[in-house]
């Protein structure tokens, strides 16, 4: 009799945690879309891939400006391979050190398909058909393609893919995600 009011309470607060879970599930998912309606697609947005693409070209920003050096992969000195390397080592994903190699893993996609992420290999020596070059996807929209990679001249900097110099040296887009 004396364990009754206890048991009560047992079975009152188990019971309102269930339904209160249940009200700001049925809460979360009306408000998620409703986003989805105001601002596209949320379900992509919110995907795990997403967040750790979003991750990737945030860690990849933090070396805008850092000056090219072969080899470098710190903010003394990055080259392009470099870049990637570390910018996907920060999210715990392994990728090999040099271009090239970095272009017969993940799968190849189209530039239609081209998202946030993605790299993009690039074949900069005329004399030599082999890839020598990788940026990574920061933006890609219906008409543009920006990615972050480090030059030789200007070290680690944001371009176009609508620039003619890296249209014509552009060889193929590989997804990692």
């Amino acid at each position: 009799m004396r364990f009754l009011p206890f048991i009560l309470l047992l079975i009152i607060s188990f019971t309102s945690c269930k339904s209160s879970k249940l009200a700001t599930k049925n809460k979360s998912e009306s408000i998620a879309k409703t986003k989805q309606s105001k601002k596209g697609n949320l379900a992509y947005k919110t995907n795990p891939e997403y967040i750790k693409a979003h991750n990737i070209v945030t860690f990849a920003n933090s070396f805008e400006g850092t000056k090219y050096k072969f080899g470098g992969t710190t903010k003394k000195g990055m080259d392009c391979s470099g870049l990637i390397y570390v910018a996907f080592k920060n999210e715990n994903i392994l990728l090999p050190r040099v271009s090239r190699d970095m272009a017969t893993k993940g799968y190849p996609i189209t530039l239609k398909e081209v998202q946030k992420g993605d790299l993009l290999f690039f074949q900069t020596n005329k004399n030599r058909r082999v890839i020598n070059h990788v940026g990574l996807v920061t933006n890609a929209n219906n008409r543009t393609i920006e990615f972050i990679h480090s030059t030789t001249s200007k070290g680690v900097i944001t371009s176009s893919l609508s620039e003619r110099y890296w249209q014509l040296a552009f060889k193929e887009a590989r997804r990692f995600l």
